[in-house]
């Protein structure tokens, strides 16, 4: 024991809460606490008033009625914005999920890095910064301005491809970074036993990834159900039922709750002012819960 060096004694560790170097750490540490609040509030109370005001409005008849003309004093409901809005999601996402899931397969798989996969993903990159009414606007000159749609103007159709060139980005790039976390291992094992590179790639390296790919699909879904600029431009608004007749009411303007809420908030009427509410309330249960499911994806992966 004498030859072993002496261990510090516990009054050599003591904490000196009055030491400037730990009053300093403590002031920095709710200094940095203060900023994380206010960085966060914004969210929390804008969250909590939408709930507040929009809660109280939510009844069966906004889900089965159409919305009231000006003037008149009930409420009523706003269906076929609810209807539309998933409708236009919908194809949206049926059109960008096989590009993109595509698009960062051969990102990954096929380019890895060569130039021309690093101009892709330079071009993503750009495309996910791009403000959504430009792409409402290049959908309006391509597609509704030429009337390409078997003669139609603005659509649900149109509407859809504008927030398709949305979802790209993120699922593009959620789908790149999800295959490079795939073990290396998987594919030589795969490769070793005979398997062809397109077996490798959706029998093994696929479902080892699905967990990213399915969170950016849904962080994707979650941004276009919102947007409202791009559908300005191309769905247009309208007040009655998709035209089931008219190409499955893909090929007519229809209603969404985003355009509703941008137009219903501006009017001077209360029952007008309540739907607003009431589908700014649906869009964001609707948007948490689809980041809620995003991380339990990204968790479940992790796990």
């Amino acid at each position: 024991m004498t030859n072993l060096q002496r261990l510090p004694t516990a009054s050599g560790l003591n904490y000196n809460p009055h030491a400037p170097r730990n009053v300093w750490n403590r002031a920095i540490n709710v200094l940095a606490a203060l900023f994380a609040a206010t960085a966060v509030l914004p969210l929390i109370v804008v969250i909590l008033y939408v709930l507040y005001k929009g809660g109280g409005a939510i009844t069966p008849a906004v889900f089965t009625e159409l919305p009231p003309p000006p003037g008149l004093s009930e409420p009523m409901g706003m269906g076929n914005a609810v209807v539309g809005t998933v409708m236009v999601t919908g194809v949206a996402a049926a059109v960008a999920i096989p590009i993109g899931v595509g698009s960062g397969i051969y990102l990954a798989e096929v380019a890895r890095t060569g130039w021309f996969a690093q101009f892709i993903r330079f071009g993503v990159n750009v495309l996910a910064g791009v403000p959504s009414i430009i792409c409402g606007l290049f959908v309006y000159a391509l597609v509704v301005n030429t009337r390409i749609l078997w003669g139609e103007s603005f659509s649900a159709m149109a509407g859809s491809l504008a927030l398709a060139v949305l979802m790209l980005p993120t699922i593009v790039k959620t789908t790149d970074e999800g295959l490079k976390l795939v073990s290396q291992e998987l594919r030589m094992g795969a490769l070793s036993i005979g398997a062809s590179r397109f077996v490798t790639i959706t029998r093994v390296v696929l479902p080892a990834a699905i967990s990213p790919i399915a969170t950016g699909v849904v962080l994707g879904i979650a941004r276009a159900a919102g947007e409202t600029a791009p559908l300005i431009f191309t769905a247009l608004f309208s007040p009655f039922w998709p035209d089931w007749s008219s190409g499955l009411g893909l090929l007519a303007p229809t209603a969404t709750m985003s355009v509703q809420i941008y137009n219903f908030g501006i009017m001077p009427f209360a029952p007008q002012v309540q739907l607003a509410w009431a589908a700014s309330f649906i869009l964001v249960v609707m948007i948490l819960a689809a980041n809620l499911l995003a991380r339990w994806l990204a968790h479940f992966s992790a796990s």
